[in-house]
């Protein structure tokens, strides 16, 4: 293959949906993935909820995306049946400042559209949820789970059909301007290297985004592009029949994530987390020790909780452009014209809600496209 008209670097969740949508417009698309297949890092390794967007400040593109990308992704899974519950969440306060936290995250939900959002009548919580306990409630009805696996094959599927072709196990080690096009240089597995030109270049590396801007020439320390890595642990119930949960039951969030919650998957299961630290490298050991953590904060809320019924589970990395001194950073989407590179479309810190967000994301790609379609 000497050229392609598109190529996307990366395929994560939001890799995999941007080449499901655009190829139902264009032609002669190429995904490139350095891994051996499809969502190996963080697009599998995450609590698989369709997130409501109540926390992201208004008109930010978490907001908006989440919000477009919930109805987008559930009215999806409904026509092509992918697994999905649409269980609602249930945000629980244990005291008087978390009441607080709770209470401006229903005003924000509301600044943000999503007016659905109830507190819980005094024993209403208790047969909705009568092992969870709580000082105040708060229901947020659009809330879910999702397969992210089954419906990331999905989208590999569909874009193969639409005659999308992949490359797994291909890094991605040099990208070269030269004059309407680019010069992409990839290392196969052999560690031979070989060249190719596209015309427009999807940057969609998760981890290594910064990295994959960087090569394009963009000075990632000045536009703030870098790439910090926060770790996130799970710990499975061993016996979750021992607790009957009916919705995703969380905390109030911190600055950094959303607090270890409890989340039932689509098996029956029950996990707890994920917590959140910011680390150096990738790595996904789970530090057992950090049981007792676990248990001792879901036990605020979770009646009956005891660190013996914790089991490891797995863990995830999130890409976030929140440095450890940062509070809210935003995703980044957006077509690098202004910085000399027309054609160039970055996605950086597509951390939480990714997922949720991942068609509403491959949408604005397909418009940001537009320019492209004479050409």
């Amino acid at each position: 293959m000497d050229k392609t008209n598109i190529t996307i670097i990366g395929a994560g969740i939001c890799g995999l949906a941007t080449s499901f949508i655009l190829s139902q417009k264009y032609k002669d698309i190429f995904v490139v993935e350095q891994r051996d297949s499809f969502g190996r890092e963080t697009s599998s390794r995450n609590s698989e909820v369709i997130h409501a967007g109540i926390y992201y400040p208004k008109n930010s593109l978490k907001a908006n995306l989440c919000i477009k990308g919930k109805t987008l992704l559930y009215d999806l899974c409904k026509k092509h049946n992918i697994p999905h519950q649409q269980l609602g969440k249930i945000l629980v306060a244990c005291d008087n400042a978390e009441e607080k936290t709770i209470e401006g995250i229903q005003r924000n939900a509301a600044e943000n559209g999503v007016n659905n959002l109830r507190f819980l009548k005094k024993g209403e919580l208790d047969t909705l949820e009568p092992d969870i306990k709580a000082q105040k409630a708060l229901l947020c009805p659009d809330t879910g789970i999702v397969d992210s696996h089954k419906l990331m094959h999905f989208f590999s599927e569909k874009s193969k059909n639409n005659n999308v072709e992949f490359a797994y196990s291909i890094k991605v080690i040099n990208i070269t301007k030269k004059d309407s096009e680019y010069e992409i240089t990839v290392k196969e597995p052999s560690g031979e290297l070989f060249s190719f030109k596209t015309n427009i270049i999807i940057n969609a590396g998760g981890f290594y985004a910064d990295e994959i801007a960087s090569m394009a020439g963009i000075d990632i320390e000045k536009n703030k592009y870098k790439i910090h890595y926060s770790k996130g642990q799970y710990f499975r119930i061993s016996h979750p029949k021992k607790f009957k949960i009916n919705h995703l039951i969380y905390p109030p969030p911190s600055t950094t994530d959303l607090g270890i919650h409890i989340t039932p998957d689509l098996a029956g299961g029950l996990r707890l987390g994920p917590d959140a630290a910011f680390v150096d490298t990738i790595d996904y050991a789970i530090n057992e020790q950090d049981k007792e953590k676990f248990a001792t904060s879901v036990s605020r809320f979770l009646k009956d909780l005891s660190i013996d019924d914790l089991v490891p589970d797995t863990c995830g990395i999130r890409a976030k452009l929140q440095a450890p001194t940062e509070n809210f950073r935003d995703f980044v989407v957006t077509h690098e014209k202004d910085k000399g590179l027309e054609g160039f479309i970055n996605l950086l810190g597509i951390e939480s809600p990714g997922l949720t967000s991942c068609l509403a994301i491959a949408e604005m790609i397909k418009d940001l496209l537009q320019p492209f379609d004479n050409h």
